[in-house]
């Protein structure tokens, strides 16, 4: 390979690397019309692929999600039961069933967890919003149902609500 045709390339790939549009962070204040629903109550627009945390009546926070892939969504409402940083992830009976060679367990904090830096489980199933170990799934139709979020912002959502949130999931 010719110096000038390495030089081209290398410049290419550089200009790629620096154009690419990996996820990231972004959290925005936005006005909303979902006055339906109280301040602090977390709506998953399911269409959208987007979670709406609601301020007061007509602000919210907006955050890009990865929800349930076809046959996989759900839609209701229920409650933040539990949260936890760096959780260990145990696959449920129907990812064991479609992933059998997957650990029973996979230990907070490693590459492999699913579950990424935080998650909050919700009452009454086997789901979960949570962080990712795969940024670029965001804003896709990914998972077995969990609402999955960036790290930095399920660390974000995870700081403004608590225990007891009120969570609903809407096509």
């Amino acid at each position: 390979m010719s110096m000038r045709i390495a030089v081209a390339l290398a410049a290419t790939i550089g200009a790629g690397v620096l154009m690419s549009t990996a996820a990231e962070a972004r959290p925005e204040m936005v006005g909303t019309h979902l006055a339906d629903y109280s301040p602090g109550t977390i709506v998953v627009k399911t269409s959208e692929r987007r979670l709406y945390l609601i301020l007061d009546n007509g602000h919210a926070v907006r955050y890009p999600v990865g929800v349930g892939k076809a046959g996989k969504q759900w839609a209701g409402t229920t409650k933040i039961d539990g949260k936890y940083l760096n959780p260990a992830w145990a696959p449920p009976a129907e990812v064991k069933r479609d992933k059998p060679n997957i650990p029973d367990v996979i230990p907070g904090g490693s590459p492999r967890n699913p579950m990424g830096v935080a998650a909050m489980t919700l009452a009454g199933g086997e789901y979960a919003i949570h962080g990712t170990n795969v940024p670029g799934s965001i804003g896709g139709f990914v998972s077995y149902g969990c609402i999955r979020m960036l790290n930095d912002d399920i660390t974000d959502l995870y700081g403004r609500v608590s225990v007891g949130t009120t969570v609903v999931v809407t096509r």
